[in-house]
């Protein structure tokens, strides 16, 4: 995306003259430097408002109406105009004087794909322009929440990581048409030299379902056995939280009677017997799925010996499914009698209203999680299968992590059922 150097101008000409040498040199700075750098303004792009989707279902398109205006006193010879979408939005065909780029994902920032567009044309101080025909947006079946990012610069936007070798769009070549009818953003209210860029938060009519899956364990007192616990996300919808929260957690409490010897690596303890757990990424996959593992030693055979897995109470208003939110995980001790139940879900999880997620995306911290380690050996184990066997205790109001009251803080801004927008100015520093 666009990034702009903090003072590129000056730098350059205030490098100039100190090569012309020593005293003389710092005279020219201080008497002459700031009339020769007000002879050069930067251009001040600044783009107008995006006018919000309402309405986005999947497999439904939206138009992107754009306009922007050069603030400066000189004309610009060419512009770029870029619309940046997650995964979960698909620019439609493009005109031949734009390249598509796919961008893998990288740190935390899931994958997008970048159209930037080519204006080969002169642009007036003052004037607003437009493309003559708005770039279209298609939700794809795994839209829920996303991220659409505008930017124009004076500069190719084009991304420079991790991109795929560009395609050039097949419509007809577009051209920037002037909008007298457009407010023009005043003289000196641009925040970059030479770009500008608007993002929004998209939110599609749709629900994911979350879901975790227990297991039904046994073995011999002193014995070690293998567990893995799954949480799924069954779609069909992608979900991208905002900026710093995570999309949700898992709580795994063991049977009694265990000890755990080694611990999943995207787990962490936080009570006897309780570890918490997160996803891969920040985001999750329409189709993720998670396993986590540890190995748990048999200390003493204990009747009816039960533990669980649950999401946590992390607000999941997208997820309409709340029986699969708890399963429980069961031990059986040989020669104790103690058969346990089953390893099935059940339950709510004791999430309430609101919203879980938040994109951006994308991208801001992830939460840690998802392991996709296997099990050791040991004693012999069970895979529990989704159900409704009873669970014990409530796990949802265990501790949950310090990113939670950011999600909570996010949740009030969306709301699943609408296309609700949220919009945002990111700034950047220019690579």
């Amino acid at each position: 995306m666009p990034h702009t150097a903090p003072d590129r101008r000056t730098l350059r000409r205030t490098a100039g003259v100190i090569g012309a040498g020593a005293i003389g040199a710092v005279a020219v700075i201080s008497l002459g430097a700031a009339p020769a750098l007000a002879a050069d303004p930067a251009p001040g792009l600044v783009l107008g408002e995006i006018t919000p989707p309402e309405g986005v279902k999947p497999g439904s398109s939206f138009d992107v109406p754009v306009t922007f205006t050069n603030t400066g006193p000189a004309d610009l010879g060419k512009v770029w105009i870029a619309y940046s979408v997650t995964e979960g939005l698909s620019q439609a065909e493009l005109p031949s004087n734009c390249l598509r780029y796919e961008v893998s994902s990288f740190d935390e920032a899931p994958s997008r794909s970048d159209a930037v567009c080519e204006f080969d044309q002169t642009v007036k101080p003052g004037v607003v322009y437009a493309p003559q025909t708005p770039v279209t947006i298609k939700a794809l079946d795994r839209a829920l929440y996303d991220d659409l990012s505008v930017s124009v610069a004076n500069y190719d936007a084009a991304p420079s990581e991790g991109a795929s070798k560009p395609v050039r769009g097949i419509g007809p070549a577009v051209k920037l048409v002037e909008r007298p009818d457009a407010p023009a953003a005043e003289p000196g209210s641009a925040e970059h030299e030479d770009w500008d860029r608007i993002s929004v938060r998209v939110t599609a009519d749709s629900t994911a379902d979350f879901q975790v899956t227990g297991a039904a364990l046994k073995g011999k007192v002193g014995e070690t056995v293998d567990l893995r616990a799954k949480f799924t996300n069954a779609g069909p919808g992608w979900v991208l939280p905002e900026l710093g929260a995570p999309s949700t957690r898992i709580l795994i409490k063991m049977p009694a009677g265990t000890e755990v010897t080694k611990t999943d690596g995207f787990c962490n303890k936080v009570d006897a017997g309780t570890y918490e757990c997160g996803t891969a990424q920040a985001w999750v996959e329409a189709a993720y799925e998670g396993t986590y593992d540890f190995k748990l030693k048999i200390t003493k055979a204990v009747a009816g010996a039960k533990g669980s897995i649950a999401l946590n109470g992390t607000a999941r208003p997208f997820d309409e499914n709340k029986k699969n939110d708890k399963a429980a995980i069961t031990l059986a001790v040989a020669g104790s009698g103690s058969t346990g139940g089953a390893g099935g879900s059940t339950g709510g999880s004791g999430s309430t209203g609101g919203d879980g997620s938040s994109s951006t995306g994308g991208s801001g911290s992830s939460s840690t999680g998802g392991s996709g380690s296997t099990g050791g050996t040991g004693g012999s184990t069970t895979s529990g299968t989704s159900g409704d066997s009873a669970v014990d205790g409530d796990l949802a109001s265990t501790g949950s992590g310090a990113a939670l009251p950011l999600a909570g803080a996010a949740a009030a801004a969306l709301a699943v059922g609408t296309g609700t927008v949220v919009v945002m100015r990111r700034r950047a520093a220019r690579r």
